[in-house]
């Protein structure tokens, strides 16, 4: 009998900066398709010169709608969905490969380690960070969050030995665009579910965000990074229930 056949997806926007080192990870694959949302960098021609499938989506609908559409255009047996600023470990890609010889689940999880800033962040509520990413074509799909998407599936997840590693927050600007960008569409997403916002509500969640990233997850063990992190999430919750009672009062 031949070996299953394995396809990898991504979502791609402005994404040259990492892509290059994620698909040179990834040549144990079969077929990789990029589902580009408009780069005006080389991200295309990156994933092209990796003999990536390219297709390229004119509108936004949002990460887990947009992350069907990548796993739609694959007719492989599995798949594996993989961000464009994450990297396989060999030990995870072995791993996978091994997996697949003898699947004994429809699902499995994979550890993801995250780096802030170059810090590779051990506590915070970041690590362990087991994540489903690998499964039988048909049995699983993304829901249709606009971010914070969760891959939906009946039954329980394997795990996988071996680690992926996540350029998540490359520096400070980085940081800073995706805290507006992660919060405005947070904020866009509880409107929809009728949940309010406001400045009380802001300021209570914003300081529990701290304290629990900080102090209950321990982030204090992760350094200074530990607190740019947990300030981090702290100015992320304030600014989307800020953002939500701005929708409230406009909307």
């Amino acid at each position: 009998m031949s070996s299953p056949s394995l396809g990898v997806a991504l979502i791609t926007k402005n994404a040259a900066r990492r892509l290059s080192e994620c698909l040179t990870a990834l040549s144990f694959a079969d077929r990789i398709v990029v589902l580009d949302s408009g780069s005006d960098d080389d991200t295309v021609a990156i994933a092209r010169a990796h003999g990536a499938q390219v297709a390229e989506s004119a509108d936004w609908p949002g990460f887990g709608i947009q992350k069907n559409r990548a796993v739609a255009l694959l007719d492989t047996d599995w798949v594996l969905l993989i961000d464009a600023d994450e990297v396989v470990t060999p030990e995870l890609a072995t791993a996978i490969r091994t997996a697949l010889a003898a699947p004994a689940y429809e699902v499995y999880a994979i550890n993801r380690l995250s780096s802030f800033c170059g810090h590779w962040m051990r506590h915070s509520g970041w690590f362990p960070d087991w994540i489903p990413r690998l499964f039988r074509h048909g049995t699983a799909r993304f829901s249709d969050d606009l971010v914070h998407e969760r891959l939906l599936f009946e039954g329980h997840a394997g795990r996988l030995d071996g680690l992926l590693l996540h350029h998540s927050y490359e520096d400070h600007a980085d940081v800073l665009r995706k805290l507006d960008a992660y919060s405005s569409a947070g904020a866009r997403q509880r409107f929809a579910r009728g949940e309010r916002g406001g400045l009380g509500k802001a300021v209570l969640r914003g300081a529990w965000a701290f304290v629990r990233t900080y102090i209950v997850k321990r982030g204090f063990l992760d350094g200074a990074a530990g607190f740019q992190v947990a300030l981090f999430n702290a100015e992320t919750v304030y600014y989307r229930f800020l953002k939500l009672g701005a929708l409230e009062r406009n909307g």
